[in-house]
């Protein structure tokens, strides 16, 4: 027998072989292809048999709204339009539509069925009257309203809240497309319920990775006043999630989140989400320390838990030495912020003591460069600081603070010599 004969059977076995390993990872890679569609015909087709009278005509009329829905986690748990929109003829807001009565925008009332705990902590929060009455002030609210808003935080901060000055000079032809997209996150309702819950879970996907996903508070915390969004990508946090957050855990149940699922923090994962062993809340005061947001900030009234809270999502992945010394770094570099804005506050005293400042807002420079100062450049550097954003902390924040300051005191010191 040659050579060539007695390798044979072994060169047969080795092809049978590699002709069966081909086979089976052909298989697998068929297998993992068709999970993959079903899971995306799953998606899609959630309402393609649905013989709901609402379904059937919006087919035809808002076919967007259907293909978006009949994605949805809401669509696939049997919930429908009706669970959402159909309310008694004398609810408040309803409107006759096809022979009954809907609200053409769900108010959180009607997500309350459902949600009852997070719709207690959103009408508690940041988020709920505040926003609002941030722009249109509290003197409109009912009595019920302004209990609501005095209970919170920043309704103990501002209780008499007037109309935001410059929503008022520019009028709603303007605020329309300006202030109201972020700030009606807060609108009263008319049946008294407060916010507007698509504001972050949009509709009619109500994704929990659209939730999840910085861009969706990159909608509202974007430029010079509050420029959180361009902070986060500047900073470690940012750059982990935009270089390496496609695989991240985004599906993940709530309540459920760790490190392996973030390896870095998003914007919810510090503010709102169930993190180890911080539970979620759909309150984003809970975890903050001061007021940020205003001329001089303060620490907020629960400040100390506000602080554990946050610590402990931040010690899921650093020392207990390094947040230490972070939190006190970043309180004196608030502290030094409010020195500054209230330098500018002790230049213009004597000016509204003489009056040398007319009575209407925004009517002259000095106004601008006032306001700016806390507004844009003071808010800035305290944003910047406690969201480890270093450029918006500098130059976008502590150089333009100073610049504005320098140009305030020879703006004062002219119209006190009467130039």
């Amino acid at each position: 027998m040659t050579e060539k004969s007695k390798n044979f059977p072994r060169l047969l076995i080795l092809a049978l072989l590699s002709t069966i390993l081909v086979i089976g990872i052909i298989l697998v890679v068929m297998a993992l292809s068709n999970a993959g569609k079903s899971v995306e015909a799953e998606k899609i087709n959630a309402l393609a048999n649905n013989k709901d009278s609402c379904v059937i005509c919006h087919k035809q009329e808002t076919v967007g709204i259907i293909e978006q829905y009949g994605s949805s986690a809401m669509a696939r748990a049997n919930v429908t339009c009706r669970d959402c929109h159909e309310v008694a003829q004398d609810y408040p807001g309803a409107s006759e539509h096809e022979g009954t009565y809907v609200l053409s925008s769900p108010t959180t009332k009607m997500c309350q069925r459902c949600h009852e705990q997070e719709f207690a902590q959103f009408t508690q929060s940041r988020h709920g009257l505040p926003s609002y009455v941030a722009v249109f002030g509290s003197q409109d609210l009912s009595a019920e309203l302004l209990a609501n808003y005095e209970s919170i935080p920043e309704g103990t901060y501002a209780p008499d809240k007037s109309r935001n000055d410059i929503a008022a000079i520019e009028g709603t032809d303007v605020t329309r497309f300006t202030c109201e997209p972020c700030h009606n996150i807060g609108k009263p309702a008319p049946d008294l319920s407060v916010g507007q819950c698509q504001k972050c879970h949009l509709r009619h996907y109500f994704s929990l990775e659209q939730a999840r996903k910085p861009e969706t508070c990159n909608a509202c915390h974007i430029g010079p006043d509050h420029p959180q969004w361009e902070i986060y990508q500047e900073s470690a946090h940012g750059i982990a999630y935009m270089t390496l957050g496609d695989d991240w855990g985004w599906h993940a149940d709530p309540g459920t989140l760790t490190v392996k699922e973030f390896p870095s923090p998003t914007c919810a994962t510090c503010h709102i989400s169930g993190f180890g062993s911080t539970a979620g809340s759909h309150d984003i005061g809970e975890r903050l320390t001061w007021y940020l947001f205003a001329p001089i900030s303060t620490r907020r009234p629960d400040w100390q838990d506000n602080a554990a809270r946050m610590q402990a999502v931040c010690l899921e992945c650093h020392n207990s030495v390094f947040v230490a010394e972070f939190y006190a770094d970043a309180d004196a570099l608030t502290g030094r912020v409010n020195e500054w804005v209230e330098e500018s506050n002790v230049l213009m005293q004597p000016l509204k003591d003489q009056g040398l400042l007319t009575a209407e807002p925004f009517d002259e420079p000095i106004d601008y460069v006032y306001f700016e100062l806390w507004h844009h450049w003071g808010r800035t550097t305290k944003f910047g600081s406690w969201m480890q954003g270093a450029d918006y902390a500098q130059w976008h924040g502590a150089y333009e603070l100073i610049s504005d300051l320098a140009e305030l005191e020879e703006m004062v010191e002219e119209r006190l010599s009467g130039k």
